[in-house]
C-alpha cells in the first residue's frame, strides 16, 4: 500500500499508516470496543497517539479486554496493580477515570454505541483539503462529552470525544487526495 496517498498523519510510522489504513474513520459498533476507544482516547490526552497504539494490547490486558463489568469490579488495589504496570500509561486520574466510566457505561438507559452514535453528525460536510482543515472540536462533539459527563463519565471533553467520533468513522476526516476518502 506504499503506493496510496494517505492523510499526511498516516505516512510517519508504519504504526500510523497500518491503523490509518485499516481502524481510523471506519465505523465501530459495540460495547466493549467503544468502550476501549473512549478509554483509549481519554489515556491519549496530552499524550501522541503513537504513544497509545504501541501501548495497545497492555492496555487491553491490563483492563480485562475494557469489559464494562470487570473493569467496574477494579478495587483500589487494581489502581495500584495498574500503576505499576509499565505497559500501559500509568496515569492514577486516567485510570481511575477508566473505572468511573466502565460504572457509568452499566448505568447507562441506553446502549453505548447507540448513545455514542447519536451524536454522529446528519449533515454532509465539506471534506478537509488538507490536515489544517480538520478540526478538533465540533458542536457535536461538545453536545457528546457535555451528554457523558452529565451521565457520570470523566476525560471525554470536547476533544477526546470527536478524537472518538473520528477513530469509530462517526465522522469522516480523511483529506480529499487519502485513498480512503469515500465520496460526499
Amino acid at each position: 500500500m506504499t503506493d496510496r496517498v494517505r492523510c499526511p498523519w498516516g505516512d510517519s510510522t508504519p504504526d500510523y499508516a497500518e491503523y490509518h489504513d485499516t481502524e481510523w474513520g471506519v465505523a465501530l459498533r459495540g460495547r466493549d470496543e467503544l468502550f476501549e476507544r473512549v478509554s483509549l482516547e481519554a489515556f491519549q490526552s496530552g499524550l501522541s497517539w503513537i504513544t497509545i497504539l504501541r501501548k495497545r494490547e497492555g492496555f487491553r490486558a491490563a483492563f480485562e479486554g475494557f469489559v464494562p463489568e470487570k473493569v467496574a469490579a477494579f478495587t483500589d488495589a487494581d489502581v495500584e496493580r495498574l500503576m505499576a504496570d509499565a505497559s500501559i500509561v500509568r496515569n492514577r486520574m486516567k485510570i481511575e477515570a477508566t473505572i468511573r466510566n466502565a460504572r457509568a457505561i452499566l448505568d447507562l438507559d441506553t446502549p453505548l454505541d447507540d448513545l455514542l452514535w447519536s451524536f454522529a453528525p446528519t449533515a454532509d460536510r465539506p471534506r478537509p483539503a488538507t490536515i489544517a482543515d480538520v478540526p478538533a472540536v465540533t458542536a457535536e462533539s461538545k453536545a457528546m462529552a457535555k451528554d457523558l459527563k452529565r451521565r457520570g463519565f470523566a476525560f471525554v471533553g470536547p476533544t477526546t470525544c470527536y478524537a472518538l467520533m473520528q477513530a469509530t468513522g462517526m465522522v469522516d476526516d480523511h483529506i480529499e487526495t487519502c485513498w480512503r476518502a469515500t465520496s460526499r
